[in-house]
């Protein structure tokens, strides 16, 4: 439901948006050569809204009633207040620090309602796993860290046509195959509305493409999937519960603490904007823009299926089967595409005369 609904408003969105001029103006760090609107993240959060509604109207969520359970309303509560902040960013371009404020003030209080990471599982080898209880201090402080690196670390991944989206869709749907392993029915239907808008989106946001999510869409993907990975998986598990959300989460993690510490090092603000990120690396390395964005996305979905492995997740093996089949597969043929492209540029170049 939320990917149709989505891909169907979309559209409504994008003429909006150009109507109001609301778009995005090309520069030299973008890839795009035409002004694109920029609010794309609105149809997909009403998509993402209205399904559950649709949901909740025909029952869907009638089993809730533990605490936990519950806690989807305030992960619901908060996807909309960051949603908020991204989106007065796309109408007013707010500096970087009122983002951040706000950002960690949303996350205390959805830590003082509940979604919380309090207590961290360390597996030992030969021994089980050792469980460790966080202080409330070392709780909030983890529980913000987590909330806002997440968000922060898809918003920085919306570099190229459809990577965001993709690679966020594809997160979602691992987290919904964890959730749903584990008994956690209400934070998986959120994990496959949130995969559904992804979806819908992607369809009008892949290379090239038509309307861009903004940072109000990246920070309602990036915070809604951080939550989940809180209400869910990461306190539901009885191995790994530590390792699990860093594994599935670790390319965008990796590419921005990669990018932080080469703009620290260097001497600039972490908050200032350059093409250092791993898809603007792999832009420049020959790969081009689908090819790169299509890269990450099989190397996300294989890091996610080696994640379900991990947690022992039903059909974990037939996940990895294929994700394995699928990267493999994409390898080769962007290594044989490359190659045939070099064959026929050498074939094509004119003979240079000689005496």
């Amino acid at each position: 439901m939320a990917a149709f609904i989505t891909a169907v408003l979309i559209p409504c969105v994008r003429s909006l948006g150009m109507n109001l001029g609301l778009t995005d103006q090309p520069d030299p760090r973008k890839q795009h050569s035409n002004p694109i609107v920029r609010i794309g993240g609105v149809g997909m959060v009403v998509g993402f809204c209205i399904a559950l509604s649709i949901t909740w109207m025909i029952g869907g969520f009638n089993f809730i009633t533990s605490t936990k359970d519950q806690l989807i309303w305030s992960t619901l509560a908060g996807a909309l207040c960051f949603f908020v902040i991204g989106l007065a960013d796309d109408l007013y371009a707010l500096s970087p620090w009122p983002r951040l404020t706000g950002q960690i003030a949303i996350s205390f209080a959805i830590w003082t309602q509940g979604i919380r990471i309090g207590t961290i599982e360390i597996p030992l080898v030969n021994q089980g796993s050792s469980s460790f209880t966080l202080p409330d201090f070392l709780s909030l402080a983890t529980t913000v860290i987590w909330l806002v690196g997440i968000t922060n670390a898809i918003n920085w991944l919306d570099g190229l046509d459809g990577l965001a989206a993709g690679v966020a869709g594809i997160t979602a749907i691992s987290l919904i195959s964890v959730c749903f392993s584990l008994h956690e029915i209400a934070a998986g239907f959120l994990a496959a509305a949130l995969a559904g808008s992804c979806f819908g989106f992607l369809r009008h946001n892949f290379n090239p493409a038509g309307i861009f999510m903004g940072d109000g869409g990246s920070y309602f993907l990036g915070f809604t999937l951080a939550a989940i990975s809180i209400v869910g998986p990461a306190k539901g598990l009885t191995t790994l519960s530590l390792l699990l959300p860093l594994i599935i989460f670790s390319i965008p993690l990796a590419d921005m603490s990669a990018v932080i510490m080469g703009r620290l090092k260097e001497g600039r603000s972490p908050f200032k904007p350059d093409r250092r990120h791993l898809h603007h690396r792999l832009v420049q390395a020959g790969f081009g823009h689908r090819k790169t964005v299509l890269l990450i996305y099989v190397s996300t979905q294989w890091i996610a299926a080696l994640a379900l492995v991990l947690v022992n997740a039903e059909m974990r093996f037939l996940w990895l089967a294929l994700s394995t089949t699928i990267l493999v597969t994409t390898i080769v043929n962007i290594r044989r595409k490359g190659t045939f492209q070099k064959k026929i540029t050498l074939k094509n170049l004119p003979l240079k005369k000689t005496n």
